[in-house]
Order: C-alpha cells, then structure tokens, then sequence
C-alpha cells in the first residue's frame, strides 16, 4: 500500500481549517444570548437565535449540500441505466427547501420552538413525541454514519491509507468542535464546507475536461459512446417510481430536526423564509460540478487512464465516480487540493445531524419526558453527552456495517411516511388528537415496510400493483459473480403509505373525538387523555397551534400573532422570543381581573 504524502498533507491542512473555524467560532459566541437570558442549552441547540443571512444562508444550503450530496449526484450521472434524468437530489431538495420557506418556516419560528418534536409534544402529549423521536433519530443517526462511511473510501482512494483510521479521525474532529460549540460551530464550519466543495471541484473541472482519455460530454450526452447517454430517459414502465422517488425528496426532505434547527436559529420568522430560499439556490448551484463529473465519467476510456481497463461501473465502484475522475483524470497537485477540500467537506457534513439527535433527546425526550425539573447546566451535560454517545454510534456503524446505506434509504422513508403526514396534521389541520396520530404512525409503518428494501435484503409481504423481479449481479472477485433476483416496487408505494398516514390520522381523530363526546364510548376509556381532558397539564391548549375558527395556511405569511392559551407550558415556548403585545395579551388573560370576567 503506497501513502501519498501529498495527499495526506492536504487534508491535514483542510482538516485543520475546519478544526480551526469550529473551535474559533465556539469561542467567539461563548457569551451569546447571556445579555437576553437565553439558557445555554438553548443557545447549543439553535444558536441564540441570531443567525443571519450570511451564515444562515450558508449553513441552511449545507443541510442537504454536503458529501452525500455531491458524491450521490455524480453517481447517478454517471450509472448506465439512470442518468441526468435520474439524478433527482438537486431539484428535489431544492424544491423541499422552497416549499419548506413558504408554509413550514415561518409557523414554526413565529411560535419560538426549539426542536421540531415540540409541535407533536404539545399536540399529541410525550408519549407519541418520543414515538415520533425514534424515525427522527435514527434518519439523523444512519445519515451521519453513511457519510463517515463514504468519507473511508473517499480517503482510501486519494492517499491509500487505512479506511478504519480515517472514518474515526474524522468522526473525533467533528464530535469535538460540536461538542465546544454547539450551532454556532457547525454553521460556521459550514461556510467552509461549501467553500471547500466550491473551489476543490470547479478548480479539478478544467483539467478533467481536457484530458486526452476524455470524449466532448456534449457528444456523451446524446449518443452513446462507452456507455448509453449520460443525460438518461426516463422509460414509461419507470414514470411512477420516478415520481415516488421524486416526491420522497421534495416533501420528505422537510421534516428533519437538520433543517428547521437552522430554522429556529434564525434571527426572525422571516429570515427563516429567506434563508430556505436562499439555501434552494444554493443546492442547484452547487450541483453543477457534480453533474459535470459524472458526465465526465460516464465519457472516459478508462483503460486509457491510470485507472485500468475495467470501468467503475463494472467494479461496482460507482459511488465512488467523483474521487476516481479527480485522482485518475487530473494532475496530482489538483487532484490532492480537489479531494483534500471534499474530504473536509464530508467530515463537516456528519456534525449538524449529531447535533440535531442530541438537541431531540435532551429537550424533547430527557427534559419534557422524564425530567421536567432539570437545570440548563444539566441539559448541556446530557447534550455533550449524546453528542459523544451518537457520534461513537455513528462511527461504529460506519466500520461494521456493511449495510449502512440501505438503513438510511429505509430510516429516511419513514420519515417521509410518519413525520410528515403529522407534520402537516399538527400544523394545518384542526381537531386532531393522539388516537389519530397512532393510528397513522402504525399505518405509515406498516405499508412502507410492507413494500420491502432490496439494499437491506428485506423481501416484501405487500406486493403493490406492478411489481416485478429483477436480476442484480455483484462481482465479489476477477472469476466469482453473484445473481441476486430481488422484488421492484413500481408502485408509488412510499407517497400512497404517506398520503394513507395523513389520512388515517385525521379520520381516527374525529372518529375518536365523535364516539368520546357523543357517550358511546364511556370518557373512562380515553386513556390517552386525548379527547375528555383536553390534555390538560402536558399538552397545551389547541389554540396555541390553530387560531380560533381558522386553519393556518396561506395566511401564515403575513405578520404572525398568535393567540396563546393560558395553559401555554413555558417549557414549549421562549417569550422572550414572542411579539411584546402577545406577551401582555397573555398576562391580561391570566390575571385575576380577567378570570372573575371569564366567570361573569
């Protein structure tokens, strides 16, 4: 095994910036949010809210712009059978952030959460909010070890060095700053991430273009050279996958603690709008490169190139096509400088989904579920604490797992089919209870793991209309090749299960709700004190969530001000973080005054 020195120099050097940056940035805001008498933990978790648009915009295009992201994109540009066409990560997410501005930001800000199961808490009551924490946990928790994972290979195939050392150095470097700083230390360890991808890619571009082993990608894309058109067709038997596949990006892409921890950080409601928008320009943006490598490799001779004969593709290898261009079809200085900077950049990418499982365990499981009563000193020490019990998992599942992706591909499915049809039950739709919530989380789990996952081996027990067998041959050595027949679901059966959780949700709400309150179910029966209580003590009022006699909607965008119940938990919201005049109407409806009028 041959260690390239260069190589090894110039990530220690990216390695180093990013250490740098984050533990600058930790000792910078070290007193942010002490002058307002913001909690400390409060302040790890969503930065004191008083990000701007500079940071904001950047760290927000980082919630889905990083390792994973750029390597995914050149992949599927690149794969024979897929294509531009298929390549759906950058629209997808970019229209997940735009959508996520116009109707999920600002309600969410305007009430001052500070993680995203504060909703469900308030609504639902702590049982179902850690329900809820379990596919929020493990999309954030298999995200990060998916990305240590890619990170391992990436390194194995700039400097030849040992894929274990690499993914728990980097794993180390990224828990340590998380830990000293919190929000603070990943937003502005995210400005140069982007800034590492940006200028290592578009620099490494040029010269992979002009290299002799390399045909015209303008002639690639439309006819078949070495391999069919990288610009992909979508067949007519594929359009319904591809649509599923589609959706699961656009609207499943919303409901990550990543993301609307970056909302919540934001110094308004309305910045919180404009930095989503922002972050969707930046997710097209920073694309391009990754297109132009994929379609790079998809126009190379490889056995005119250091790489060999056979093709990535061929070797199973093309989830790596992005480091193999930049080794194999770029000047050795060029090539060192372009994955040195992706490599720092992946590394950076593992931070923010540490923090977020973190943030959702000590508010939403420790604090608001067992411990009520505990200290903001002993909130951040539960935070260190998961950030290094999450990372050490992460980490472990990176080395011994050879599955992580698909446990990925499958946590963030549920996601897409659990959290976001309840996202937008609790949110927009009034009259929903805990009885309607169960029922949707059972039916969203049911029909997505009925469906099957064929990179976990997991055959189905639902067999949706359309499905179909295909042959998938792994090429274990030179002379031994493996033929897998796994099941394909053509059916869009990830958006149906999200559309029946929604649904189910809502109906089993008012079906309880009308068979509580008509007597034909006796009020000793709500045992989740769902309908008959009104949640009094741990669930605050609904009208803290939907205005009297109106659902939140389109009109969400003009000035919020909403109307909060005298039952309003100070755990669930800051009012330091609330307009002035809600404050005063709260107290004035809490005086004594008040109440001997409501008697009246």
């Amino acid at each position: 095994m041959t260690v390239h020195v260069e190589g090894l120099v110039a990530i220690a050097v990216f390695y180093l910036l990013i250490l740098f940056v984050g533990i600058w940035a930790a000792w910078k805001n070290k007193h942010s949010g002490e002058a307002e008498g913001t909690d400390r933990s409060e302040t790890i978790m969503v930065g004191g809210r008083d990000i701007g648009l500079f940071v904001g915009g950047f760290t927000m295009t980082a919630t889905w712009v990083g390792g994973g992201y750029i390597n995914g994109t050149a992949e599927y540009v690149y794969l024979p059978d897929k294509g531009l066409a298929w390549a759906q990560a950058p629209f997808g997410y970019a229209l997940s952030l735009v959508l996520g501005g116009l109707f999920f930001a600002k309600p969410m800000r305007s009430r001052g959460y500070v993680t995203m199961l504060d909703p469900f808490q308030q609504l639902y009551g702590k049982r179902m909010g850690g329900l809820l924490f379990i596919p929020a946990l493990m999309g954030e928790i298999f995200w990060s070890a998916a990305i240590l994972s890619a990170l391992g290979a990436t390194l194995s195939v700039i400097v030849d060095i040992n894929i274990k050392m690499s993914v728990v150095i980097s794993a180390l470097i990224a828990i340590f700053y998380t830990l000293v700083g919190g929000l603070y230390s990943v937003a502005y360890t995210d400005v140069v991430q982007l800034f590492c991808i940006f200028v290592g890619l578009w620099i490494s571009v040029p010269f992979a273009l002009k290299n002799p082993a390399v045909t015209d990608i303008t002639v690639t894309a439309v006819k078949e050279v070495y391999q069919p058109p990288w610009k992909g067709s979508i067949s007519k038997n594929d359009t319904w996958e591809w649509i599923d596949n589609f959706c699961l990006l656009m609207l499943g892409g919303i409901p990550w603690q990543v993301y609307f921890q970056r909302v919540l950080s934001a110094s308004s409601a309305t910045y919180a709008q404009v930095l989503s928008f922002l972050a969707a320009f930046g997710c097209l943006v920073m694309a391009v490169p990754s297109v132009l490598i994929g379609a790079i490799g998809a126009s190379t001779a490889w056995n005119q190139t250091s790489y060999g004969p056979i093709p990535p593709k061929t070797k199973e290898e093309a989830d790596m096509i992005l480091p193999i261009v930049l080794q194999h079809l770029c000047p050795p200085f060029v090539s060192f400088f372009g994955l040195g900077a992706v490599s720092a950049a992946v590394m950076s990418s593992a931070d923010s989904s540490i923090l977020s499982a973190s943030s959702m365990f000590a508010r939403n499981i420790y604090q608001l579920a067992f411990r009520q009563s505990a200290s903001d000193r002993e909130l951040v020490w539960v935070m260190r604490i998961t950030i290094f019990i999450f990372g050490g998992l992460a980490t472990v599942m990176a080395l011994v797992t050879g599955t992580v992706y698909g446990l990925w591909y499958l946590s963030s499915d549920l996601v897409y089919v659990i959290i976001f049809p309840q996202l937008l039950s609790v949110l927009f739709v009034k009259g929903t209870n805990t009885y309607g919530s169960v029922a949707a989380y059972l039916f969203g789990l049911v029909l997505r793991i009925g469906g099957g996952e064929p990179y976990l081996h997991l055959p189905p027990f639902i067999y949706y209309p359309g499905w179909t067998t295909e042959q998938r041959k792994h090429q274990i050595s030179k002379d031994v090749t493996i033929v897998e027949e796994i099941v394909v679901q053509k059916f869009p059966f990830k958006t149906i299960s999200m559309l029946a959780s929604f649904l189910g949700n809502v109906a089993f709400s008012y079906l309880a709700k009308y068979l509580f309150e008509s007597g034909k179910i006796s009020h000793k029966y709500d045992f989740l004190d769902a309908v008959v209580s009104k949640h009094s003590g741990e669930i605050m009022d609904k009208t803290t969530l939907v205005t009297r006699g109106n659902n939140i909607g389109l009109s969400e965008m003009a000035s919020v001000k909403p109307r909060l119940s005298v039952t309003l938990a100070a755990a669930f919201t800051r009012r330091d973080t609330l307009p002035t005049d809600t404050v005063e109407e709260e107290e004035e409806e809490s005086s004594p005054d008040s109440s001997r009028h409501d008697e009246e």
